[in-house]
């Protein structure tokens, strides 16, 4: 209980500092649709201890489902260092990572961003300065090996290829999560 309400606390502070992000709508609503979805609170954990430190940006009037991002300035640093997916952190023959971006995400309860949400993130403000991260790549381009990866410099997000089983310190991923 005491976990839940300092998450709740993180959650509310980050929403009420950063209004830029979400325009016209109340904590109190988000809060609300949080009590009614408490298994959402264990992925929101998740993305926070990771250091995703996530954020509401979208509200889904259709769905009505508020979307939370990680909104961390860098990409989080619980993240970082893991290749694309379970078949290139198999197929590394030396010097494996720990993990890899989409089991973790799985784990976590969340979704890895999209090339689209990603260029709508950095919409309301400039993330991934230092960094990068791994967004959902085209079966096409990941059959051949590859995956796509996103940062932002000068201004522009640029996206990027690189082998799906590469993995640097400074490449995590990116995650949202709908509630």
């Amino acid at each position: 209980m005491e976990q839940r309400e300092a998450l709740l606390h993180a959650l509310r502070d980050r929403f009420e500092k950063n209004m830029h992000r979400h325009k016209g709508l109340e904590w109190d609503n988000v809060q609300a649709k949080l009590a009614n979805n408490t298994e959402k609170l264990w992925s929101l954990n998740e993305m926070e201890r990771t250091g995703g430190e996530p954020d509401v940006v979208i509200y889904d009037k259709k769905k009505n489902e508020f979307i939370f991002y990680d909104c961390s300035k860098e990409s989080p640093k619980g993240r970082r260092s893991v290749c694309y997916d379970r078949e290139a952190l198999e197929s590394r023959k030396k010097h494996k990572p720990e993990n890899n971006a989409f089991d973790m995400a799985t784990d976590m309860g969340i979704e890895i961003l999209t090339e689209e949400q990603y260029r709508a993130l950095q919409q309301l403000e400039d993330f991934d300065l230092k960094t990068s991260s791994w967004v959902q790549t085209p079966s096409d381009i990941r059959e051949l090996g590859g995956a796509l990866f996103c940062d932002y410099r000068f201004g522009h997000v640029f996206v990027y290829h690189n082998g799906a089983s590469s993995y640097y310190g400074a490449r995590g991923f990116r995650g949202s999560l709908s509630v």
